[in-house]
């Protein structure tokens, strides 16, 4: 191959022209983005750069100069619309036409926004979704002491607003349409302590609560108005609601596209096009079922994956990509860890829970198989452990037995 382009310059893009690189391969690489900046990380913007302990400059995923050692056609500030499958040619906003003999789809996700909110809320001042260093700029200069954010969706980046929005001393209240905040994702029991936290924390947190409207007045937010007819006011409002994957450029291609990228074992979509990062579905084989997965691991992991199987020189010699998934998230002075795949389980067991400690392991089964576990205040040994049980598909009342046992 004499041409390799990899849509998308983020960390998934970023570490396949890496992992190609250091592999060996030589030809060109293009590398297509449609934010102006070089890669960055995005997991601190709800984090580090609210709080501003982290610079934007900071975000940084390599250096410039790194960035030119790789030798890449890198085209930023640049929109994928189209791909032409038979013509093996990308089309750009421009109008520009990028011929490929393999391609590389790693666009991310976006924000989801509130069912017809996306073009009223983008001209009001105070309505805030978080992806991008610029969304996270926006909101930092609006979380001053004293001031009323209301976030709409209790999921991670939501909590993680929160946690960081009243360590700045600012009112918070969080709005979950579900009975118990993350629950589809993590379970019952790990939404429950987790929203201890936010509670102890300060945070109103109103749960079956469904979002009717954000309401301003002369272009600047000043409330929420739920289906019940009650009002919660506000300066600023955070959609935080999940995110959609950026496939749209894609329709009409031939390739499938089912909540992402849909993809075989080895990451592949088709021949000579794979996906990589919170785009693409790509079936686990170690867990037998398909999953997206939106956390910076596995952008990372998966793109060495693909540049491998990209490069192998036959089809036999591809190796399925088949991870125990890993995600983290940092909430006040609690940081949580899980390893496998938590989502669509049978059963949530706590194993371990102490709550002055602000500790606990919960388990998670699938059929009769160990599939996930989540912590807080764990030695790494113990989630190590619990990750090489997941890892080798262990039996759930093993181990779930002779993890009480011990």
């Amino acid at each position: 191959m004499n041409r390799i382009v990899i849509v998308g310059a983020s960390a998934g893009g970023l570490a396949t022209a890496e992992a190609l690189r250091g592999s060996g391969y030589e030809g060109g690489i293009t590398l297509i983005g449609d934010e102006p900046h070089l890669p960055y990380d995005r997991p601190p913007l709800s984090k580090r750069i609210l709080t501003g302990t982290e610079r934007p400059s900071g975000l940084a995923l390599r250096r410039k100069e790194h960035i030119g050692a790789l030798g890449l056609d890198l085209r930023l500030g640049a929109r994928a619309t189209g791909l032409d499958m038979a013509a093996r040619t990308v089309r750009l906003a421009d109008g520009a036409v990028v011929p490929y003999e393999a391609l590389v789809v790693a666009t991310g996700v976006r924000a989801r926004r509130l069912p017809g909110s996306g073009r009223l809320s983008g001209r009001m001042t105070g309505s805030h979704t978080l992806r991008t260093v610029e969304d996270a700029l926006r909101l930092k200069a609006r979380l001053l002491p004293g001031r009323r954010l209301v976030i709409v969706g209790a999921g991670f980046v939501g909590a993680e607003v929160a946690a960081v929005a009243r360590g700045l001393g600012v009112e918070v209240t969080v709005l979950e349409s579900a009975p118990v905040p993350m629950a589809q994702a993590i379970g019952d029991q790990a939404g429950q302590l987790l929203a201890r936290a936010h509670l102890d924390h300060g945070v109103r947190l109103r749960t079956g609560a469904a979002v009717a409207e954000i309401l301003s007045t002369d272009g600047h937010v000043t409330g929420v108005a739920l289906a019940d007819g009650s009002v919660i006011p506000a300066d600023d409002v955070l959609v935080a609601v999940g995110s959609l994957p950026n496939t749209e450029w894609l329709h009409g291609s031939g390739l499938t596209l089912d909540d992402g990228l849909v993809c075989d074992e080895f990451s592949a979509a088709a021949p000579g096009v794979y996906g990589v990062g919170d785009a693409a579905r790509w079936h686990n084989p170690l867990f037998g079922t398909t999953m997206r997965i939106e956390h910076r691991t596995n952008a990372a992991e998966q793109a060495i994956a693909v540049a491998r199987n990209l490069l192998a020189p036959e089809p036999a010699l591809r190796r399925p990509y088949a991870p125990v998934p890993y995600f983290w998230s940092d909430q006040y002075d609690m940081k949580a860890q899980a390893y496998g795949f938590l989502r669509g389980h049978d059963e949530a067991a706590v194993v371990e829970q102490d709550a002055s400690r602000k500790r606990f392991l919960i388990a998670y089964r699938r059929e009769d198989r160990l599939v996930g576990v989540l912590a807080a205040g764990v030695p790494p040994k113990t989630l190590h452990a619990w990750r090489a049980l997941i890892a080798a598909g262990s039996p759930w009342a093993q181990a779930v037995s002779g993890a009480i046992a011990a």
